[in-house]
């Protein structure tokens, strides 16, 4: 099963991302159109999945807050995060969601490697981690995913080089333990840049769920 690969350039609007993520996996559902994997950035914005308890919502003015149907709690996006939209036929690939959801861990870990960073999954606590030393652990990838028919949207946010000051406007996916924080690649001095992670994603990819191909950046429409 070949699955499309696109990225959009520069800052794409949460809004009009979603109703186009929505739309797509219908097709999918529908068989009328492929699977595909959307790499994108978004401007500084809040979402709330499923889970989200509003006093995790530490400063509610600070950039806007969408609530989404994903599962998960608060999570950040801004520039300098790579967003990887998800959208598969988990019909033609096993119904099995845990699996799903340990697929992207390893897609992500996979990819981290090729970076020269360890990072891996943890019991309890979804997302992709890194071992700081003295029992401090911090999430560099988030993920938060929806199913609908058996198709995927939402997916995976890795940190490249985002502003980790961002963050502090929320319990990041609700965890307060001071043990637990959030890093970057280049807040672990991985200075590769955006482009260096996209190549890194794409080659784990292939490892973990099978080839792809290009595809045109998604266009949408502006938001009403």
């Amino acid at each position: 099963m070949i699955t499309e690969w696109a990225v959009s350039p520069g800052l794409t609007p949460y809004e009009p991302a979603v109703a186009f993520m929505e739309a797509r996996a219908a097709a999918i559902a529908d068989g009328r159109a492929p699977e595909l994997v959307w790499l994108l950035e978004h401007p500084p914005l809040y979402t709330a999945g499923t889970s989200a308890r509003t006093e995790d919502l530490l400063d509610p003015e600070r950039f806007p807050v969408f609530r989404t149907g994903r599962g998960g709690e608060f999570t950040y996006h801004g520039p300098g995060q790579r967003v990887g939209y998800v959208m598969l036929d988990l019909t033609k690939r096993g119904r099995d969601a845990r699996k799903f959801v340990r697929g992207l861990e390893a897609w992500l870990s996979g990819a981290l490697a090729r970076l020269g960073v360890q990072a891996g999954a943890r019991d309890g606590r979804v997302g992709v981690w890194v071992d700081r030393g003295s029992g401090r652990e911090d999430k560099i990838a988030a993920i938060g995913v929806r199913l609908r028919r058996w198709v995927s949207f939402h997916g995976m946010a890795l940190n490249v080089a985002p502003d980790l000051t961002h963050f502090s406007g929320i319990t990041p996916c609700g965890i307060s333990d001071p043990r637990y924080g959030v890093t970057s690649l280049s807040a672990l001095g991985v200075a590769d840049g955006m482009a260096a992670a996209d190549a890194a994603l794409r080659a784990s990819w292939a490892e973990t769920f099978g080839p792809v191909r290009d595809a045109p950046a998604p266009h949408l429409s502006e938001p009403a």
